[in-house]
């Protein structure tokens, strides 16, 4: 399998175990247990929060895989931006989320995830440990990038927090999801370094 197809594989199940862990931290209460068929309409929770939150996670995630992958190509960065600034604004007025700070966010973790896919599609390997593992000279450089880019997804939710007028359950989930994201990370550094 070529890098690009390992990093787009591993990025949409991290999206899927990340979804997976933050339906654990919130169990239904105990009585829909109680009420017959309940599992049904539980699974299918599950199903459509799975496809919601990937459909979000996978956005700047595909742009930046995609942008890596035309800057390898010899494409020119000026070019990409403009197409991707016009998708992220695109996107955030489809989510009704549309402001410049927010665009701004999205752009800087997309940067960094540009970077870091460039990274990964320059190096051999036949799993996504393998190319992390190829494309950062230590645990200590790997470290510091997922701090920036950690950095700026909290910048992200920071924003849509504000934009929200502080909607107190908005902010719970973020910080769930962003728990499970660091929880997954920490995993893949252990896993590799």
């Amino acid at each position: 399998m070529d890098p690009y197809s390992i990093i787009l594989t591993a990025e949409t199940q991290f999206a899927k175990e990340v979804t997976l862990g933050v339906i654990y931290q919130q169990p239904p209460s105990a009585w829909r247990y109680l009420v017959p068929g309940m599992f049904i309409i539980d699974y299918l929770r599950r199903g459509t929060a799975i496809s919601r939150y990937s459909k979000h996670f996978m956005f700047p995630r595909k742009l930046a895989l995609d942008a890596a992958r035309s800057l390898l190509k010899g494409q020119e960065k000026s070019g990409i931006d403009v197409r991707i600034e016009g998708d992220i604004e695109h996107w955030l007025n489809s989510l009704k989320l549309h402001s410049q700070a927010l665009i701004q966010a999205q752009k800087r973790a997309i940067d960094l995830l540009i970077e870091h896919y460039r990274k990964l599609q320059n190096v051999e390997g036949d799993s996504i440990f393998e190319l992390i593992e190829n494309a950062y000279t230590s645990g200590e450089a790997y470290e510091a990038h997922v701090r920036e880019l950690t950095s700026a997804e909290a910048e992200i939710d920071r924003v849509i927090i504000e934009k929200m007028e502080n909607n107190e359950k908005l902010k719970e989930k973020l910080q769930l999801e962003a728990r499970q994201v660091e929880i997954g990370r920490e995993k893949i550094l252990e896993n590799i370094f």
